[in-house]
């Protein structure tokens, strides 16, 4: 079956805490998840006009307490013709 954790995000929108949660077998399989959150979050944010963003998924147990943390940084910039 699995336990139940919770997937708080922050960006530079400001935090979004998960009141649901998902169940997860295994540490492997929460890893996968806060890998999923981030590339799909950076996707949707870093786009022409934002080019710089920091976002930080935070993994919390059924107790509530935080067990991982996961955070992609994300930079870019045109550098000028030689």
């Amino acid at each position: 079956m699995g336990d139940r954790f919770y997937f708080d995000l922050h960006n530079g929108d400001g935090d979004l805490s998960d009141n649901v949660g998902q169940l997860m077998s295994s540490e492997a399989e929460v890893s996968l998840q806060v890998a999923r959150i981030l590339t799909d979050i950076a996707r949707d944010e870093f786009t022409v006009n934002e080019r710089r963003g920091v976002i930080t998924v935070k993994v919390r147990d059924d107790g509530g307490r935080a067990i991982s943390i996961g955070t992609l940084t994300f930079s870019y910039e045109v550098l000028p013709n030689p």
